[in-house]
């Protein structure tokens, strides 16, 4: 992953007189929906792209060891081999971005990986995800405990609530904290914006969170009933720009929840590239959150390579 982000003092003034205009935002994101998605080789291209930025998720309270190594047999081999062969790309290493867990999985993860012989790393989720609703010291505790197991990278979850009472100290002391407690994990920050209420909250918490010292924004935790969107997508990277324009420290950005389709994943990488430049594609500044996604980017695959769709059995990994 990319540096990582050291934070800056609390800069209140930052976020003092925000004011985003949604009818423009929703518009745009209107219009993002009516792009025209690319097609042959340039597709192919940029799915392959996509894949190696997913976190390939699984948060579901029936987890078993079992599953949790399939998941991590995928991550290394996230497209079939010979898919790869005819696309010129069987040497590339294609991987995926992470494998995203929760804590009590991590070791699972981590040895299954390892006994793969393969390098990705282990997200996991952590600080009363999803609701957020623990004590800090809960919180902190959770944070230490993944990265003990073998956690590099650990997604938290923010206090709505400060965001929704306008408490941005102590949301950017909580946050800190956590940072601090994460180690030398990098950390992403989960917003829950389908609950902070408004796009202009949506915007301060992404700036006091990178002032915290997140080394990622991200959008939900898949749990909420409004995931990932384009409004919030495009306010999120915007306030990813200031800060970087402020500070010239770059923050990744990772939309999560509801991305299903090669489509849509498509248009999340180019919107990226119009909002914060071609050097924000890379798996270090980028992931999508996902936990089926990965199934209809290698069906895609599998039509441009063999010119007929799937079969249930052609893809039984999937």
């Amino acid at each position: 992953m990319a540096g990582r982000n050291p934070g800056t003092e609390l800069e209140l003034g930052w976020i003092s007189k925000v004011h985003v205009n949604r009818p423009a935002v929703v518009r745009h994101a209107e219009q993002i929906k009516k792009w025209r998605t690319v097609k042959g080789n340039w597709q192919a291209a940029w799915l392959l792209k996509a894949v190696t930025c997913i976190d390939l998720t699984t948060l579901s309270g029936d987890d078993t060891p079992s599953n949790v190594h399939r998941l991590c047999f995928k991550a290394k081999h996230p497209i079939r081999e010979d898919l790869l062969k005819a696309l010129d790309m069987h040497d590339n290493g294609i991987t995926v971005g992470a494998v995203c867990v929760y804590p009590a999985r991590v070791t699972d993860a981590v040895n299954a990986l390892k006994a793969a012989g393969c390098n990705i790393p282990v997200a996991s989720v952590a600080a009363g995800f999803p609701s957020g609703q623990t004590p800090l010291e809960t919180k902190l505790a959770e944070i230490k405990l993944a990265v003990e197991y073998g956690a590099r990278e650990i997604d938290i979850v923010i206090s709505r609530s400060l965001v929704l009472t306008g408490q941005w100290e102590r949301l950017y002391e909580e946050i800190r904290q956590c940072r601090e407690a994460c180690g030398k994990a990098h950390m992403k920050t989960i917003l829950a914006t389908g609950e902070l209420g408004s796009l202009a909250n949506v915007y301060k918490a992404s700036m006091i969170a990178m002032m915290a010292g997140s080394d990622f924004i991200k959008t939900s935790t898949g749990k909420e009933v409004e995931n990932a969107t384009f409004p919030v997508g495009i306010v999120m990277m915007r306030a990813i720009r200031e800060f970087y324009w402020q500070t010239g420290n770059k923050v990744g950005f990772k939309p999560a929840g509801g991305i299903r389709t090669a489509k849509e994943a498509i248009t999340w990488l180019m919107l990226v590239k119009e909002e914060l430049g071609v050097e924000w594609l890379t798996p270090e500044l980028f992931r999508l959150g996902a936990s089926s996604l990965l199934e209809d980017i290698e069906k895609q695959i599998f039509y441009h390579v063999t010119g007929s769709y799937a079969l249930q059995h052609d893809l039984a990994m999937a």
